[in-house]
């Protein structure tokens, strides 16, 4: 029998034989082919002064420890719903965070069996890395689907360009910081292998995204994908737009909404389109060939992402909130 194995109900009515024989434990340890620590652990902790080793007992001791496993939440077979409801919304695209907020603010009618109806987002990611959800790849789901969980600080360098009447983003109204008025945009392109690029827009405060696909990245196509996406939505609705300085962005004076450049080197300034970048290479990795792919593909994608819930937004969706701005009358033209 191998030393490490657990001890056996058997191997308990031995010792306590032995024990009333007054065999020494490192004998009882070579019988038992064990070793000695774990028939000396054995003994101490069932067994006192004046309280012989018993078998029976210590079965049944260990018997109850058995059924106090630190197992995690979504492995325990009471939470099946729970663990199912997870695993479904990180198929949709969606991050341990943004699950754990929605659960933690909205939990579902169909959880209210459940013995947990909550979870917390370092326990998906334990979880997809070190429990069980690691058989199924469920590193895949997520957005840098690394096989091992690490950080990566790197940050790709931007090409300076020369644009005329650029206005820097130190002259744009502080209100914009504060994000706490709808209208503000940020504006970006994702790159892909071929000629293709998005134009991307983001709505500051409700998160609200609009995407377009271009043939190229020429400015003047790119101008074009930002004015359907302003065509799209009341006018009302859009107050400034925070660019780069990508020469896709060099007729910014023909869109009629007023236009801020970051800083070089510094698309933090724009923080809330690059951290959309991200969530948007989760369904068009960057070798995606956009020419096989419709319109209406990229607005299923748009839609799906309006549809998911936001850490920022006390986990509603920017469709939500932007519903009940409306609800509330405060986007009315």
């Amino acid at each position: 029998m191998p030393k490490g194995k657990e001890i056996t109900f058997y191997e308990r009515e031995k010792m306590e034989v032995w024990l009333r024989l007054r065999r020494k434990k490192k004998w009882i340890a070579r019988k038992l082919n064990r070793d000695y620590s774990i028939i000396k652990r054995e003994i101490k902790r069932n067994s006192g002064e004046h309280l012989p080793y018993v078998a029976v007992s210590a079965q049944h001791f260990a018997d109850r420890r058995k059924k106090k496993t630190n197992k995690r939440k979504l492995e325990k077979w009471q939470n099946e719903k729970l663990t199912d409801y997870v695993k479904g919304l990180l198929e949709d695209g969606w991050s341990p965070e943004e699950i754990a907020g929605r659960l933690k603010e909205y939990p579902p009618k169909e959880l209210k069996q459940c013995k947990d109806k909550t979870v917390s987002y370092e326990s998906i990611y334990h979880w997809i890395y070190e429990g069980e959800g690691r058989f199924g790849g469920l590193y895949k789901k997520l957005r840098r689907k690394q096989k091992i969980r690490k950080r990566r600080f790197a940050r790709k360098k931007q090409v300076k360009t020369m644009i005329k009447e650029r206005v820097s983003i130190d002259k744009r109204p502080e209100i914009v910081e504060k994000r706490e008025r709808i209208g503000d945009w940020e504006t970006d392109s994702v790159i892909f292998s071929g000629h293709s690029i998005l134009s991307v827009q983001f709505e500051r405060k409700t998160k609200l995204c609009r995407i377009h696909k271009c043939e190229n990245k020429t400015a003047i196509r790119s101008e074009e994908a930002l004015r359907d996406s302003i065509e799209s939505l009341p006018a009302n609705l859009w107050l400034t737009i925070t660019r780069d300085n990508g020469s896709e962005n060099v007729l910014h004076h023909q869109t009629e909404v007023p236009s801020y450049f970051c800083d070089t080197y510094c698309s933090w300034q724009k923080g809330g389109v690059e951290n959309l970048n991200g969530l948007i290479r989760e369904y068009f990795p960057k070798k995606s060939n956009l020419d096989k792919v419709e319109e209406s593909y990229v607005y299923a994608i748009q839609e799906k992402l309006n549809n998911r819930a936001r850490k920022a937004l006390n986990y509603l969706t920017p469709n939500e909130v932007l519903a009940l701005e409306f609800k509330k009358g405060a986007l009315n033209s």
